[in-house]
């Protein structure tokens, strides 16, 4: 019976030792690099652990302006110290002589640090090149004169550009066949996840010190600079965005108090994006409070007037709008006597000017007894729906698309309010379920500007190796589909331009501008309401110059009272920082 039991122990305890020896052999052979269901690399925790490592570069491309500069962040020469130098006398002094600050500031930085850091609170020094020489030819184990990228603590054009994070799942969901390490930043948002395949990296750039169990060097001054060698990826991204413009924009915005809203500013001739400004903006630190990182500028907004636009375009083509024709702009929509708005009879040119409602209000119920779909036809003839952003084929992605979660715009939802005339008469004045995207009305006065010629707008207009070259030019696209004929936008462009020549023009604040000006305004009901105060969208969107149109220009203004939160100053503001810029040129 003790044989027994002896025995069964023994073949127990070599079970248990073959399982152990199985489970070692997993880990240190066959699974080493991708341990386990969350594919853990053992290898990089096992060196994580021993090691004190100071990171220069996430190992992702850069997102450009057009001009190659880098946005949201700069690559600097920086001080980096090591925590290890609280166990040790270091030179403290030479180091601080050379950067001319207290010896004490530098001995107190890393007698608090628990990890590698970057000397300066919260706005790291930036050493000169001769300090980067002398600083390293000290030969100081824990002390490094660096180039490190810095990132900006506030980054304009944050919804655009978008965020990264780090997310294991999502990242192997997305490249199921690479090798990525747990830790690889990939695009959460904006053009950081449109543009993920190109951006993401293999690796960071740090350094490493391999350290003991007290946290001391092992091999003394011997440091360890880890980094891709790859000069071709990861790739960067050329944006269209000129970083000086939308500096100035982002400041613009905020000094005219806008709380939801912003601007979008379009280069006319390529139809790129200059600036994209969103309110609320993304918060240092928690981007995703308050809807700071939902672009708004690329989300549908009720648009109110702006929309007789395209009821203007529509009633050209189709007769109803002649010169001689005259309208009672003392009237409301529903045709009852207008107490607020006594103008008498206009014609049609004067009835855009004062954004007349009962004139659009009747001609959306002409045009739908010629064809219930004319709206909509024109509203995409104009660009207005449908999405702005460019869209084909990159590679071998099918149908790629750079502006991430833009939304399409809208004129009806349901078949019913197309036959509806009270519908159709709200629909005509911009009201109801009319939606469009502040870019889209961007994009359709650009297309009016241009005589009609409709063109998806670039955000980015090239894709370029880590060298510099070019991997894939984005190149001006039309949008398909039937468009305004020339003579319709030619005048479209003179009713625009009344708007604001016009002594009642809704325009008239920007008769004086240096640049002349065509556009049209808008005040929009949302249907939402603060106390009893019920909230409005206002708008001012144009073109100009108007003999030679560069620039098409949106100011938006959301859930505001009707009295407050007008667009005009912010509009003409950057009208006249934009024209400041083409005297210096």
């Amino acid at each position: 019976m003790r044989r027994k039991r002896i025995l069964a122990v023994g073949i127990l305890s070599i079970f248990s030792i073959f399982l152990l020896l199985c489970r070692l052999a997993q880990i240190q052979l066959v699974q080493p690099e991708s341990f386990s269901n969350r594919h853990i690399n053992l290898v990089e925790e096992s060196v994580r652990q021993r090691a004190q490592i100071a990171p220069l570069d996430n190992g992702r491309g850069d997102i450009l302006d057009r001009n190659g500069n880098p946005i949201g962040q700069k690559t600097i020469p920086v001080l980096i110290l090591f925590p290890f130098l609280k166990n040790m006398e270091w030179g403290a002094e030479e180091v601080a002589q050379i950067v001319g600050l207290p010896a004490q500031d530098l001995l107190d930085s890393v007698k608090q640090a628990k990890k590698p850091f970057v000397f300066g609170t919260p706005t790291p020094i930036q050493l000169s090149t001769n300090e980067v020489i002398e600083i390293n030819a000290l030969k100081i184990p824990g002390v490094f004169a660096v180039e490190r990228k810095i990132p900006d603590e506030f980054i304009p054009g944050r919804q655009l550009l978008g965020i990264v994070g780090e997310n294991e799942r999502e990242a192997r969901k997305r490249y199921p066949d690479n090798r990525l390490s747990p830790r690889t930043p990939i695009g959460v948002s904006g053009l950081e996840k449109s543009f993920d395949p190109f951006l993401i990296g293999e690796g960071d750039a740090s350094l490493v010190y391999h350290v003991d169990g007290k946290g001391n060097p092992l091999f003394g001054a011997n440091v360890k600079m880890r980094a891709e060698r790859n000069q071709f990826y990861p790739a960067n991204i050329r944006t269209t965005i000129d970083l000086e413009i939308q500096k100035k924009a982002e400041q613009l915005v905020d000094s005219h108090g806008i709380k939801k809203g912003g601007i979008a500013l379009l280069d006319i001739e390529t139809n790129s994006i200059l600036a994209l400004v969103s309110r609320p903006a993304a918060k240092p630190g928690n981007p995703f409070g308050n809807g700071g990182l939902e672009n708004v500028m690329l989300k549908e907004q009720i648009m109110g007037s702006v929309f007789k636009t395209v009821i203007a375009a529509a009633a050209i083509e189709n007769g109803l709008g002649e010169s001689s024709r005259l309208f009672d702009c003392s009237r409301k929509v529903n045709g009852q006597p207008d107490p607020n708005h006594k103008y008498g009879m206009r014609n049609f040119s004067e009835s855009f000017a004062i954004s007349c409602n009962y004139t659009f209000a009747k001609l959306a119920r002409e045009l739908k007894a010629i064809n219930p779909g004319l709206i909509e036809e024109y509203a995409s003839m104009l660009s207005l729906t449908g999405g702005a952003g460019w869209e084909g084929n990159v590679f071998h992605f099918s149908h790629f698309r750079q502006l991430e979660g833009e939304e399409s715009g809208r004129v009806f939802l349901k078949e019913s309010e197309r036959e509806d005339d009270n519908f159709v008469s709200l629909t005509g004045i911009g009201q109801k379920e009319v939606r469009a995207t502040p870019l889209a009305v961007a994009n359709m006065m650009a297309t009016i500007a241009r005589n009609g010629e409709k063109q998806h707008v670039r955000a980015v207009s090239a894709i370029e190796y880590k060298n510099g070259t070019t991997m894939f030019e984005f190149p001006q696209t039309e949008i398909g589909g039937k468009t305004v004929s020339p003579e319709t936008a030619r005048t479209l462009q003179q009713l625009l331009r009344n708007v604001v020549v016009n002594r009642e023009g809704t325009g008239r604040w920007f008769s004086s501008l240096p640049f002349e000006v065509a556009g049209k305004s808008g005040t929009a009901e949302t249907g939402k309401y603060f106390g009893n105060d019920q909230l409005h969208n206002k708008w001012f969107a144009g073109y100009f110059p108007y003999g030679k149109p560069k620039y098409a220009l949106v100011t938006v203004n959301l859930d505001v009272n009707e009295n407050e939160g007008g667009v005009n100053p912010l509009f003409a503001d950057m009208v006249n920082y934009l024209h400041s810029l083409n005297q210096l040129d």
